[in-house]
């Protein structure tokens, strides 16, 4: 179930440490009853992985909780994007040139929506991403297909390499493109992503325990 305990001692961390970072609570692979219990205390926004389980899970009682903030914090497919823009407030994971094509189909909707660019900081050929070198030239490309909205960017580095090199690039690259805070930051690395001041953290099994 939810350890709201653990949630309230980070969320005191991050205020006595001056940030106003954003807890997204990463609920993909949980029961909608934890997550019930989790809006019970107060707790607004989720983070799912995956269009159809987020679909399932909170079209059961979203509805009642006005203020759900739902983002997508995995890699979402083309034939899903009019779909998911309905759902997500918030989408952690845009990566390539025919993702936007699919978004620039929905001006009315994206518009309404805020968008992170996932960079793939260790070149992994595993993960999804634009390489460090390539992100200004994306972002042009966002803004040329109506994706003006874009908050922020945001990665998840090797697990065999010391997150703080990954998360300092990501900040470089942010103030060179004068963007905002990134979403950097999960359950094993939530204390050094803090360091560089980012709007989110997505935290699952921390908050969760660990996944079915």
């Amino acid at each position: 179930m939810f350890n709201y305990t653990k949630y309230q001692e980070i969320e005191e961390k991050i205020r006595n440490l001056g940030k106003k970072t954003k807890i997204v609570a990463i609920s993909k692979n949980h029961p909608y009853e934890a997550v019930k219990e989790a809006i019970s205390k107060g707790v607004h926004m989720f983070g799912e992985n995956r269009f159809q389980e987020a679909k399932a899970k909170f079209d059961q009682g979203i509805g009642g909780y006005k203020k759900i903030e739902l983002h997508l914090t995995g890699p979402l497919q083309t034939n899903k994007v009019k779909n998911a823009l309905d759902l997500f407030d918030i989408f952690h994971t845009v990566d390539r040139i025919k993702l936007l094509k699919e978004f620039s189909k929905f001006p009315a909707k994206i518009e309404k929506k805020s968008f992170f660019i996932q960079v793939n900081t260790g070149k992994e050929t595993t993960k999804s991403g634009v390489n460090p070198e390539d992100v200004k030239t994306f972002l042009e490309l966002c803004k040329k297909y109506g994706l003006i909205n874009i908050s922020g960017l945001m990665c998840i580095p090797p697990i065999t390499e010391d997150p703080k090199k990954h998360f300092m690039l990501i900040k470089n690259l942010s103030d060179e493109l004068g963007l905002g805070g990134p979403s950097i930051g999960m359950s094993s690395d939530y204390l050094d992503a803090l360091e560089f001041n980012p709007q989110y953290i997505r935290l699952g099994t921390v908050l969760f325990g660990k996944r079915s």
